[in-house]
């Protein structure tokens, strides 16, 4: 007798079939991966420290907009990531 989870895998792997990537296709996205977490990492830093220069000057407010915009700049790099991999996956190999 199989549990709920596989037969929930099973129905969900027909729905939607798991999509087989070539090397290329994988190393491409595993680069694009390390680019834009780069990417994210160096906003974050800029980020942190024009935070920290807001606060020490008692600018809540401007370090309140600047974490508005790395969140806002953050999911802009994520959705782009994210079409970029999907292109990528969408290529016949390569």
């Amino acid at each position: 007798m199989k549990s709920a989870y596989e037969l929930a895998m099973e129905r969900l792997s027909r729905q939607a079939p798991a999509q087989k990537l070539s090397t290329a296709q994988k190393e491409r996205i595993a680069e694009l991966d390390s680019i834009y977490q780069a990417k994210i990492a160096q906003k974050d830093l800029a980020m942190q420290a024009d935070v920290a220069r807001f606060v020490a000057s008692g600018d809540a407010e401007k370090a309140a907009e600047a974490r508005a915009t790395f969140a806002s700049e953050r999911q802009t790099l994520e959705a782009e990531r994210e079409a970029r991999k999907e292109r990528i996956r969408s290529e016949d190999g390569r």
